[in-house]
C-alpha cells in the first residue's frame, strides 16, 4: 500500500525529518512537483505561534523594544512579540508578553491580525493584539533578552515603518493594519483618534 499523499497539487512520496529542537522541527519531503518533475521540499515547523502586541495610550504613544537579532545579526526595533504555545489561548500569551518585555498591562485588548509569516519553507503563523488602557509596572524580560524600552507616538511609529527603518515583519503588519483600521473606523473610537492624532517626529 503506498504511503503516497496528496498536499494541494503536490503529491508527497516521501518524508523524513531531519533536525528538532525546543522551538523547531524540520521535515524534507520527498515530492512530485506540479508540474510532474520530481523534487524536495523543505519545511520548517514552529512549535509556537508568533504573538504580536500593539499597546496604545490615551496619547497616541506606543513602546518599541530595542535588542539585537541574532539570525541577522543586527539591531531591530520591534513592537512587544514573542512565542505562544500552539493550544492555548494566543490572548494570554499576549498578555504575559506585553508584561515581560515593557511592565505595561492593559484592561482593553481586542483582535488586531493574523497571517503567515513565511509561508515558502515555514508553517510559522502571528496572531496580533491591539491593547489600550495602559499600566505601567515593572518589567521581567527573560534572562537570554537584553532589551531597550522607549516610547513614541504612533504617527512617528507609521514613519519607521514607511520609511524602511523598521524591518521587523509582525511590527510592519501591525502597524499598517491598525492605521487601515483606525482610518475605516475599524476600531473603537478612542483608539482610531489616538493613533490618528499623537505628536510629530523630532
Amino acid at each position: 500500500m503506498s504511503s503516497e499523499k496528496k498536499v494541494g497539487p503536490w503529491r508527497v512520496t516521501g518524508s523524513r525529518d531531519v533536525f528538532e529542537n525546543p522551538w523547531i522541527a524540520i521535515t524534507d519531503h520527498k515530492v512530485i512537483h506540479p508540474a510532474g518533475t520530481p523534487g524536495e521540499y523543505g519545511v520548517v515547523h514552529f512549535k509556537n505561534l508568533a504573538i504580536g502586541v500593539l499597546p496604545v495610550d490615551e496619547n497616541g504613544m506606543v513602546p518599541l523594544v530595542g535588542q539585537h537579532r541574532f539570525p541577522h545579526d543586527k539591531y531591530s526595533w520591534e513592537l512587544p512579540e514573542g512565542g505562544g504555545t500552539l493550544g492555548v489561548d494566543p490572548l494570554v500569551a499576549a498578555q504575559r508578553e506585553l508584561v515581560e518585555e515593557t511592565g505595561l498591562t492593559a484592561k482593553q485588548w481586542a483582535p488586531l491580525c493574523e497571517f503567515d509569516i513565511s509561508n515558502s519553507v515555514t508553517d510559522e503563523r502571528a496572531v496580533c493584539f491591539i491593547a489600550w488602557e495602559l499600566s505601567q509596572g515593572a518589567a521581567s524580560p527573560e534572562p537570554s533578552e537584553a532589551l531597550t524600552v522607549k516610547k513614541i507616538f504612533f504617527k512617528d511609529l507609521l514613519e519607521m515603518v514607511i520609511s524602511g527603518e523598521i524591518s521587523d515583519s509582525l511590527t510592519i503588519v501591525m502597524t499598517l493594519t491598525a492605521h487601515a483600521k483606525a482610518l475605516r473606523g475599524a476600531l473603537p473610537e478612542p483608539i482610531s483618534a489616538a493613533l490618528l492624532a499623537g505628536g510629530e517626529r523630532k
